[in-house]
């Protein structure tokens, strides 16, 4: 049976984290991820996290100014202090709740100086996160959502991730944001899934539950299951409605 892990960035939204992650436990999730946990002190979260039984899988560094436009900081050649800082912010916070991965946000930025920057940053990461038991994840986003971004496609992630070499980097496949980016979903996954650290879906192209649009959900699900994929895979969509209600999609596509 698929297991599904419910990212608390989009559903359950109107509650607060420890309340979002008891919910998530209560509607028939396996497991939880976040985007920035921060505001919640890490012993309030470990103890939602202990009391009902899940996992949080990963969360993320800091975006920086999201009013100004950041949405990341990794890349960024001018603010290497500040992307240093979100990295350690992240990991400590990880390490106090005992979640296994980390995504570490790139920003909008081009050029070979963001290219090396992120290069140093990352490996950064990977060494420090080493230290803790866990993996750093790098995702590519579509322009759509996300324009400007450094990291747009899964060749150039794939490209980062052999040139660092570290056994804990790892790619966040996101078949929402792989879609509209490349398309070819399946072979991509068979293609990647070595370096593959997590899973995401959402619908296409308007990012809600993910048994509508252009992807057929029960086609890529049972592709995943056949590669012999075993983890919680993320539910990271924008719902309709309050997020109960629109959980039909997950009876289904298990």
């Amino acid at each position: 049976m698929t297991q599904f892990s419910a990212n608390l960035g989009f559903l359950f939204t109107e509650l607060s984290l420890t309340d979002a992650i008891t919910a998530s436990a209560k509607h028939g999730f396996d497991a939880v991820e976040c985007h920035f946990p921060y505001a919640m002190p890490a012993a309030e979260t470990k103890a939602a996290l202990d009391k009902t039984g899940l996992k949080m899988l990963g969360l993320n560094t800091v975006k920086g100014n999201a009013a100004q436009g950041d949405n990341g900081l990794c890349a960024l050649a001018d603010r290497k202090e500040q992307a240093i800082a979100s990295i350690d912010q992240a990991l400590e916070y990880a390490a106090a709740i005992d979640t296994p991965n980390v995504h570490v946000m790139a920003g909008v930025a081009s050029g070979d100086a963001a290219y090396q920057c992120y290069i140093d940053n990352l490996r950064y990461a990977a060494e420090k996160a080493a230290e803790f038991g866990i993996n750093i994840l790098i995702e590519p986003l579509n322009p759509y959502d996300a324009p400007g971004y450094f990291l747009h496609s899964t060749q150039q992630a794939e490209g980062i991730i052999d040139t660092i070499a570290a056994d804990n980097l790892k790619l966040m496949f996101d078949c929402y944001h792989i879609q509209i980016i490349e398309g070819d979903v399946c072979r991509r996954l068979a293609t990647l899934l070595p370096i593959v650290g997590h899973i995401q879906i959402a619908s296409v192209p308007d990012r809600a539950e993910p048994d509508e649009g252009e992807l057929n959900y029960r086609y890529v699900i049972d592709s995943i299951k056949s590669l012999g994929y075993k983890l919680p895979i993320g539910a990271e969509y924008k719902p309709s409605g309050a997020t109960a209600d629109t959980l039909q999609w997950m009876n289904r596509l298990r």
